[in-house]
């Protein structure tokens, strides 16, 4: 399909009658066979290719109408293939976005800004003893309660931030062009926001609390001659941090701040900090 582009703006570029104020007919039968193919039906995506060819070379002096129907069927494959694509960067469960897309969109923001130009926090968050409420009250239920965490993660996120799935009952809020102190408070309000949910009104005598590592990337300009931090080596941060809340209580955001790791809000007056060394990290 796709090798067959080129000769169409091949031979719209040497037959002089082809309309240069749009693409017309010719564009839409081109917009029809990219959608087509893009689901696997190659010979519809074909024959619109070869209507596109047709038209090309037709010789005519004036381009012909583009039909009605033909329009509507452009609207509707571009809306079923954005449709698409987006469920499949999606978790089937919480609506979240899935591993697929974190992992993209990761690598797409430390291209775009470098060594992390504005700032990029990444949070990994871990239902807290989330196994003993899939035994206790059922895994149904269990489900209900991953979809309402996500639903709370989600809530005040700034521009540009999203909730991702990272596997089992661990999802990551990225939250990047934020300053380490903005990060830290987005943390612990959805860690708090999560605690304070009235979760026995699912089921008396439900509990359900989250634990946070969150690792903080400054701006390139903060730290002049940092090296750049990649995606894999930022989670293994967030991981580590994660392990430090777990293992000091749990229900708790741990951070780094100057050198040393701290916990976030309540949990900050707790006197033992169990702190994992991570190769690399500031």
């Amino acid at each position: 399909m796709t090798a067959l582009r080129p000769e169409i703006a091949e031979a719209q570029q040497d037959d002089a009658s082809v309309d240069e104020q749009g693409p017309g007919l010719v564009g839409l039968h081109e917009s029809i066979a990219t959608l087509l193919a893009s689901r696997g039906q190659w010979r519809q995506a074909y024959q619109h290719l070869r209507s596109a060819l047709d038209l090309v070379h037709a010789d005519q002096v004036e381009e012909p109408q583009v039909p009605e129907q033909l329009r509507r069927e452009v609207d509707r494959l571009r809306r079923e293939h954005a449709e698409a694509r987006e469920q499949s960067l999606r978790d089937s469960l919480t609506d979240s976005y899935n591993r697929r897309y974190l992992d993209q969109r990761l690598m797409d923001l430390l291209a775009e800004h470098g060594a992390c130009r504005h700032g990029l926090a990444i949070a990994l968050i871990d239902l807290d003893w989330f196994k003993q409420v899939n035994d206790s009250f059922g895994h149904l239920l269990g489900d209900r309660v991953l979809q309402r965490v996500v639903e709370l993660l989600q809530q005040g996120l700034p521009e540009g931030a999203f909730c991702a799935r990272y596997g089992g009952e661990e999802f990551v809020l990225v939250l990047p062009r934020v300053d380490a102190a903005t990060a830290v408070e987005i943390a612990e309000a959805a860690r708090e926001r999560v605690e304070r949910h009235p979760w026995q009104e699912i089921a008396p005598g439900l509990r359900v609390t989250v634990s946070a590592g969150l690792a903080y990337e400054p701006p390139a300009d903060e730290v002049p001659g940092r090296p750049a931090v990649g995606a894999e080596q930022q989670l293994l941060r967030a991981d580590s941090l994660l392990y430090t809340a777990k293992q000091s209580g749990r229900n708790a955001v741990a951070y780094r701040a100057d050198g040393r790791v701290r916990l976030a809000g309540a949990a900050s007056g707790r006197r033992a900090i169990t702190e994992t060394r991570v190769l690399g990290y500031y």
